[in-house]
């Protein structure tokens, strides 16, 4: 770890004092199938000795070679690799995301969209490989298999909600709500459906805020207009929950916009750093970070976020197309 690009490598014995072990692993082969998938999130260097070369796996984006050491800046970023690695081997994989949120979220506020969203794929394809597996033999067996995991997941959200006090029935139509906007520019509302527990892509909608704040941004503010707009389409159905990514601001929003339109519907917000569950009435629930109920609220809440960023780079994008447009021929 004292060296400047640490190494990752398959060791049989523990005998160097300054290096780092995990292990042993029963399966050498499933081992490397786990490095392999790590290595495209983390990329590292796999050879004791590496050639002052690029090699093949830097040009398949797996392997940080030395001609990239160049200045400290890319020194720190290949050891926040490591030890995300170490992090994720020690089984502290929701510390690894949870430091990939903060870096992709200020990422965001810098206006490098590109970046967070390559923290964003990270984030995903962490989720991905650590997230339970069942054998297709398990499908033989019951083929109702998917089914029965969303029904266990909603069945646990729902019971947590009513044991604190959230007046609910069922989670048939889950809604789900995330402002995105940089200081208050090109200010959009994501809301994303999910039916008995699947995303239904067809009944998401987007919002580009009416009436952005003139001085200082107000988040608050802008998730009250969403709300309140989509609850004048009756034709749109109406949710059993409704979710919201933020604490107690948005809620409180969230709620005079329920207020204003006479609707009575179950609401709760995740807050984003503590992963807390927070009523309408701004009772916390707290829940394991392994629970199947507080999965669900933070992947539908993942899923309104990458919404809502995709329409804000979209107007973004569009915007500074027709400056250019503009421009052409000026002199």
């Amino acid at each position: 770890m004292k060296d400047n690009s640490p190494k990752i490598l398959l060791a049989r014995r523990n005998d160097q004092s300054d290096s780092i072990y995990f292990g042993p692993f029963p399966s050498s082969n499933d081992l490397k199938i786990v490095l392999k998938l790590i290595r495209k999130i983390f990329p590292y260097q796999s050879v004791k000795n590496h050639p002052k070369k690029y090699c093949l796996y830097f040009h398949l984006g797996m392997c940080p070679c030395p001609p990239m050491f160049k200045t400290q800046s890319e020194i720190t970023n290949y050891k926040k690799n490591i030890r995300h690695i170490i992090n994720f081997f020690e089984g502290n994989t929701k510390k690894v995301i949870r430091d990939l949120e903060i870096e992709r979220n200020n990422l965001s506020k810098k206006e490098d969209f590109e970046q967070a969203r390559k923290i964003q794929e990270k984030i995903n394809a962490i989720n991905l490989i650590t997230t339970k597996k069942h054998n297709p033999f398990e499908y033989e067996i019951n083929p109702n298999l998917k089914s029965d995991l969303r029904g266990k997941e909603l069945s646990e959200l729902l019971n947590s909600l009513r044991d604190n006090d959230v007046k609910i029935n069922k989670l048939y139509r889950i809604e789900c709500y995330d402002i995105s906007n940089i200081s208050g520019v090109f200010a959009t509302g994501s809301m994303v459906v999910f039916i008995n527990g699947e995303k239904s892509s067809e009944n998401y909608r987007r919002f580009k805020i009416k009436r952005p704040p003139k001085t200082i941004p107000n988040d608050f503010a802008m998730m009250r207009e969403v709300i309140k707009r989509r609850l004048t389409h009756k034709e749109w159905g109406t949710p059993d929950l409704i979710i919201v990514d933020g604490g107690k601001g948005q809620i409180s929003s969230a709620n005079k916009a329920l207020f204003e339109v006479n609707a009575e519907i179950p609401l709760i917000g995740i807050a984003k750093r503590e992963e807390l569950l927070i009523t309408s009435d701004f009772k916390i629930i707290r829940l394991p970070r392994n629970s199947e109920a507080l999965n669900l609220v933070k992947r539908i809440r993942d899923e309104a976020h990458r919404f809502a960023i995709t329409y804000h780079k979209k107007l973004r994008s569009n915007y500074l197309i027709s400056g250019q447009t503009k421009g052409i021929g000026k002199k």
